[in-house]
This record gives C-alpha cells, sequence and structure tokens, in this order.
C-alpha cells in the first residue's frame, strides 16, 4: 500500500516525503511543477508529473499503486496573488481539489489529509486561535481552503470519505541534514527573504510597520519548523487509519516571533549584517497571528521537535548557504 502525496515536490510537501520515507512508507508523488521542484523529490519515489484537473492521468495513479490514502498540499498559496486573480485560485486550489476527491471516490480511496491554513480564520476575535473560532477568511486564498474544507465535510457525509485537516500559518526551516530545503519564486517567506539578503541577493529587508501594538512595535507570527509539520501530516494520517475520524487540526509554536526578533536570530545564525529598512503598514496584516495546538497535541500525540527559533533559522541557513539559488544550482 502507497501513500499519494499531491504537491509532493513542493517545500512542505517534499519534506513529508522524506519523513513518510523515514517512517517505512512508500509514497507516490502527484505534482505538475508549477511551484515545485523535481529534484527535491527523493530518489526511488515514483513521480507523475501532472494537473488535478487531469481524471484519466489521477485514474491510472490509483490504478498502478496501491493508493490507501492521500497528502493533499497542491494548491496555490500567495495571499496578494489571490487577491489580484481570485478566478485562477478557485480554478486550481478548488475545482482541483473537487475533482481529486471526484476520483478518490470513485477509485475506492477513502481516506485524505488536507493541507489547510490558519488563514480560514481571517482577522482573529482571540489570540491564540482555537479551530473553534469562526471563520471568516480575509482573501479568496484563505476562502479557497476553506472551501475545501466543506468539500471534505460532505464528502464524508455522502460517500464515507475521511478527511484531517490542518490548518497553520508559517512553515520554516529547512531538512536537518540539508537534503531539501525552501525555493519559492518570487520568495514571500520572511525567514528565506532575509537569509536571501545575509547572501546579498538582496540589498535588505523591509520591516513592514514598526507600530503596532506589540512590544517591538512589529508582527508577531507562528513559525513551524516544516520537519515538524511532516510529522503532524503523518500523525494525522494514523489516526486517520486507527480511528477512521475526521477532523480539524491547528499546528502552532505555542509562541509567536516578531519580525525583529527573526531578523536579529538571522544575524546571529549567519554572522552577517543584515541591512532592514523601516515600510508602511501593510493592509490587512494583523499585528499577532499564533494558532492554538493544544487539540493536535492532545488527540494527535503531535509535539514540535524544533520549536527554538534559532534552530529553524540554523536548519534553513545550511540548505540557503549551499543552494544560494536553491534548486536551479543542482
Amino acid at each position: 500500500m502507497a501513500i499519494l502525496v499531491t504537491g509532493g515536490a513542493g517545500y512542505i510537501g517534499s519534506h513529508t516525503v522524506l519523513h513518510l520515507l523515514n517512517k517505512g512508507e512508500k509514497v507516490v508523488v502527484f505534482d505538475n511543477l508549477q511551484k515545485g521542484h523535481q529534484e527535491a523529490v527523493m530518489e526511488g519515489v515514483s513521480f507523475y508529473k501532472g494537473d488535478l484537473h487531469d481524471s484519466d492521468l489521477l485514474d491510472t495513479v490509483f490504478a498502478e499503486n496501491e493508493i490507501e490514502a492521500v497528502i493533499h498540499f497542491a494548491a496555490n498559496s500567495l495571499v496578494g496573488e489571490s487577491v489580484e486573480n481570485p478566478i485562477s485560485y478557485y480554478q486550481n486550489n478548488v475545482a482541483g481539489s473537487l475533482n481529486l476527491v471526484d476520483r478518490m471516490v470513485e477509485n475506492g480511496v477513502k481516506k485524505i489529509v488536507f493541507s489547510s491554513t490558519a488563514a480560514v480564520y481571517g482577522e482573529p476575535e482571540t489570540v491564540p486561535i482555537s479551530e473553534s473560532d469562526r471563520t471568516v477568511p480575509g482573501n479568496p486564498y484563505g476562502e479557497t481552503k476553506l472551501a475545501i474544507e466543506k468539500l471534505l465535510f460532505w464528502a464524508d457525509q455522502a460517500y464515507g470519505l475521511k478527511s484531517v485537516a490542518l490548518r497553520y500559518f508559517n512553515a520554516a526551516g529547512a531538512d536537518p541534514e540539508g537534503r531539501i530545503g525552501e525555493d519559492h519564486t518570487p520568495e514571500s517567506h520572511l525567514i528565506p527573504i532575509v537569509l536571501e539578503a545575509a547572501l546579498g541577493k538582496r540589498p535588505h529587508v523591509s520591516i513592514f510597520g514598526e507600530d503596532y501594538k506589540t512590544e517591538d512595535g512589529t508582527c508577531i507570527r507562528d513559525y513551524i519548523h516544516v520537519m515538524d509539520l511532516a510529522e503532524a501530516h503523518y500523525l494525522a494520517l494514523e489516526k486517520l487509519k486507527r480511528t477512521e475520524e475526521s477532523g480539524v487540526y491547528n499546528l502552532g509554536n505555542g509562541t509567536g516571533f516578531s519580525v525583529k526578533e527573526v531578523i536579529e536570530t538571522c544575524r546571529e545564525v549567519t554572522g552577517r549584517d543584515i541591512h532592514a529598512v523601516a515600510s508602511p503598514r501593510r493592509a490587512g496584516d494583523p499585528a499577532v497571528l499564533i494558532a492554538s495546538s493544544q487539540k493536535a497535541k492532545d488527540e494527535l500525540g503531535w509535539m514540535p521537535q524544533y520549536p527554538d527559533l534559532k534552530e529553524i533559522v540554523k536548519h534553513a541557513w545550511n540548505w540557503h548557504v549551499n543552494h544560494p539559488d536553491g534548486y536551479s544550482a543542482q
């Protein structure tokens, strides 16, 4: 039996594939390589290049492999881009997921772990955010993820398709052994942006707002090591196998880190001067975004192994300093 990982050549997907392999699982990767990198797929893993809208190819994947479950990462995920082009986000994220679920049902595959997002909550009413808080996304990206969660809920009612949705904010870090890492074009995540500045690949880092009601005036965000996210997806799948009960879980580090803390930690780890420039606030940026992961700890047995920001940055730096041009240099 095998696990199908959609988006398995992407950042979080490829690290989850690596983790599954370390657990002795057989893995099949499906990715259109729009954002992912085939070099991130570990040697010996069955790989299918294709789009989730391609029903025939999905049926081939299910027919050629004994797929027992799906871990679904494949999605567009840039908030600003989703605001500028919501139609493409609904076409890719929602319509693609709809077709995946349809082919799962037709092929008798009844378990899926869905990589959702804490963006489904929108502007938080309470911090840390809990799973019972209202879901009012503030952008099309969050809306598409919430739409998929609702699809999975109703697919459970109608077809017995069991699912776990995992909601989280900022993945960070890299494989501790440096085999794979983070490589986005364009890069939108804070830690790799700061590390690119440390490498001289950009002149400075912009701090969007220094007048928030936080200790140092900058936004506070939840950063989770990518391997801890990989473990959470594995544990969610194990829960589905064990209980066949659907669920929704937040994944958080427990404490947030401010923009200035991240920059200072990157300076400490790299030993390099990183120029930071104060810039105006971005519209819609909440002061604090932290998700409570108590439910995941209680029910999945999830416990982050790399909660320390310095260690997260060390692993990311190890990847970036050895792959300054990402996978393109390989």
